[in-house]
């Protein structure tokens, strides 16, 4: 065999003997390096994800936040006027009811309420924000901020002199339903609903003192791409 064919054939030799831990990889892939794969579908846009909720997803909401062992629940969901919350689309009007309570986790469910510490709702004030697929302008389809104890739906709720209204379990709720959701531009897919509640809280049972909270939750919300509007079924305001 002459020299330069033993030559070639060395040279191969090495390069298959380099390319055979690559495992998954052609020869080619091997000594064409990252910019072949870089190459591929060039300006490619990646699609978000779903809007994770909990409320989408389970018809509801709840969450417990605990605050110097009072366990503040707030509970959010549809009304019957949109209650198919896959189908809430950016048009047209989407609406849901909340409640808003508290429970002293330093004392038995069936102790008596006098063993309880009492907290009372002043404020409450609620902010919306949407998410975009385009990036486009935020919008803000709800809001409220107004004194619980003048909106709650029980006409006859137990109120404080200077701290608003009674909101602790079971003797205290405080409740809205049928609150509206405005239209919001075609590329939105979500939407954050952010939820504060000024409270006062007893430092303990019947001492007449009280320290002061601010309770936050946002709760997301899906929003589905269509150009139907969400369709609201005609229910009597009270329904809910």
């Amino acid at each position: 065999m002459s020299a330069p064919r033993r030559h070639r054939l060395l040279a191969a030799s090495v390069i298959l003997a380099l390319a055979g831990p690559l495992s998954g990889c052609s020869l080619v892939d091997a000594l064409a390096g990252p910019e072949a794969v870089e190459a591929e579908n060039p300006g490619a846009a990646a699609t978000p994800e779903p809007y994770a909720s909990q409320f989408t997803r389970d018809g509801t909401f709840q969450s417990h936040i605990d605050i110097d062992g009072m366990d503040f629940v707030y509970t959010l969901w549809p009304t019957k006027s949109t209650p198919r919350t896959n189908e809430w689309y950016p048009k047209g009007k989407k609406y849901f009811s909340f409640t808003f309570q508290v429970y002293d986790l330093q004392r038995k469910l069936r102790d008596p309420f006098a063993t309880k510490r009492k907290a009372y709702l002043g404020d409450i004030k609620v902010t919306s924000r949407t998410v975009t697929r385009d990036g486009g302008r935020t919008q803000h389809p709800y809001k409220l901020d107004a004194e619980a104890s003048r909106i709650t739906f029980d006409p006859e709720a137990v109120t404080h002199p200077l701290h608003g209204m009674l909101i602790t379990s079971p003797k205290g709720s405080f409740e809205l339903r049928n609150q509206k959701i405005g239209a919001m531009s075609a590329d939105t897919y979500g939407l954050d609903l952010t939820f504060t509640a000024t409270v006062n809280v007893e430092r303990s049972p019947g001492s007449g003192s009280f320290v002061e909270h601010q309770v936050k939750q946002t709760v997301p919300i899906s929003i589905f791409e269509s150009d139907t509007p969400t369709r609201a079924a005609d229910i009597p305001i009270n329904a809910n």
